[in-house]
């Protein structure tokens, strides 16, 4: 079956066409690869969505929260202790971000629908909003991976270049080294300033936010003064003012930094494409799959420490090319793809260690800033 998915830009960005296609091909590779992925899970008899081990990561990153959290607040603990705990509560919060609502959102974490409502929801205790992201990841980012105008990922602007195709500042030439600050706030801009803008403006980027029905407004409502409570008049009680805002602050820019770092790896290295469509049909040059190939890269994939605290997302490719199964599989499935690659003559961009990516994005931000 060949993939094909078409978006009226016009509505949305700046791009001097009516709509965006994907190139399609007699020999579509993303058939014969979808072809040979199914023929696996029918031998190995397994299901595409979470196993045991997804459940278990999911009991145990809840627990130490709900651990961790406890002992902060109502124990308060010395300044040292206090701002390790509240690191790794930080790394918690990205890590149930990573290993339970990714998935859950994505419809791979469990066979059962409520199941993966339920994970998908633990963003909106965290502070997010499922809705938001399902518009903003789900839909834009995994069809339209890094085209400048459509994905909202890349676009930073005014503050970071993240394509040759974006206006170039004057700041944009020490982005690499700023780049640190702008990511360790991210999480608290995305709770507190993002969604609110989203909501009100009933856009992502320039893309027309779906209809919110009854239900969405309550939701994104409730839970965000659930969040409030939890994380900030609850602790400010018990904990006082000062520890609660050094704590939130230690743990959010954590959390921040983790979570930017891992998703930039993915899309924003040296190797990585920012492909345009053509000015006239509004055409991009390769299919949908091996458009995937060419704008995603996977990073650390031997390491199982990274691979289980960033919920697979080391392999971001076999994640794009196949976001309805579960990081549980992608070590399984990752051969069939490289093998399909190599067969097709097709780019699988991989760095093997997640330092050599990280060096990698350095160098990209810093040849975006001077370009």
């Amino acid at each position: 079956m060949l993939c094909f998915y078409t978006l009226h830009l016009h509505q949305f960005c700046n791009i001097s066409m009516s709509n965006l296609k994907f190139a399609t091909s007699a020999h579509s590779f993303h058939s014969e690869l979808k072809k040979r992925v199914n023929a696996y899970f029918e031998e190995a008899g397994k299901t595409t969505t979470g196993s045991i081990k997804i459940i278990l990561k999911a009991v145990f990153f809840a627990s130490v929260l709900i651990a961790v959290y406890t002992h902060l607040v109502f124990f308060t603990p010395g300044i040292f202790l206090g701002i390790v705990e509240s690191i790794i509560l930080g790394g918690v919060v990205a890590a149930i971000g990573f290993n339970v609502m990714h998935d859950g959102a994505h419809g791979s974490f469990s066979k059962y629908k409520s199941v993966n409502v339920m994970a998908a929801f633990s963003l909106n205790i965290l502070g997010g909003s499922s809705f938001m992201w399902n518009v903003k990841h789900n839909i834009i980012h995994h069809a339209y991976t890094n085209i400048d105008g459509v994905d909202d990922d890349i676009d930073i602007q005014p503050w970071m270049r993240l394509s040759s195709t974006q206006k170039k500042y004057k700041l944009h030439k020490y982005q690499h080294h700023y780049f640190w600050f702008l990511y360790a706030v991210l999480y608290i801009l995305w709770i507190f300033v993002m969604d609110y803008q989203k909501y009100f403006k009933q856009k992502i980027g320039s893309m027309p936010l779906k209809k919110m029905h009854l239900t969405d407004h309550i939701v994104f409502w409730v839970f965000k003064f659930v969040h409030l409570v939890i994380f900030v008049l609850i602790p400010i009680y018990f904990a006082g003012f000062v520890p609660w805002l050094v704590g939130f602050l230690v743990s959010t820019i954590f959390a921040g930094i983790v979570i930017s770092i891992v998703f930039q790896l993915a899309h924003t290295v040296e190797h990585t494409h920012f492909p345009m469509p053509n000015e006239e049909d509004g055409r991009l040059a390769d299919e949908w799959a091996i458009h995937q190939l060419k704008t995603t890269a996977n990073f650390a994939t031997k390491n199982k420490l990274i691979s289980i605290l960033v919920g697979g997302l080391n392999f971001q490719i076999e994640h794009h090319l196949f976001p309805k199964i579960s990081h549980v599989h992608y070590p399984a499935i990752s051969e069939i793809i490289r093998n399909t690659c190599r067969e097709f003559n097709i780019p699988y961009i991989e760095y093997p260690k997640m330092r050599l990516a990280v060096a990698s994005h350095v160098a990209y931000l810093k040849e975006m800033g001077r370009k």
